[in-house]
């Protein structure tokens, strides 16, 4: 049985996030805040609320955030 837990404590090991990753992640957070402030602050139809706002959304949702999550990946990849 201490085998199989040895196993799910290297697992878990593995999937922690380093420093690294929370800063990344709280400015993806940062400019998905800031693309729904510019939509909010806007005119209806304004080229802030139609098309800035939802490039910056679009830049915070699928780049920065899913880098926060993968920016340790391959560092733990060449230490073992």
């Amino acid at each position: 049985m201490s085998k199989k837990t040895n196993k799910d404590r290297n697992f878990i090991d593995k999937l922690s996030l380093s420093k690294s990753n929370y800063i990344v992640f709280f400015v993806g957070v940062f400019v998905i805040t800031l693309g729904y402030i510019l939509m909010a602050t806007g005119g209806k139809n304004s080229p802030q609320s139609l098309s800035i706002s939802p490039i910056v959304l679009l830049i915070g949702y699928l780049i920065i955030i899913p880098i926060s999550i993968f920016i340790g990946s391959s560092q733990d990849n060449s230490e073992e």
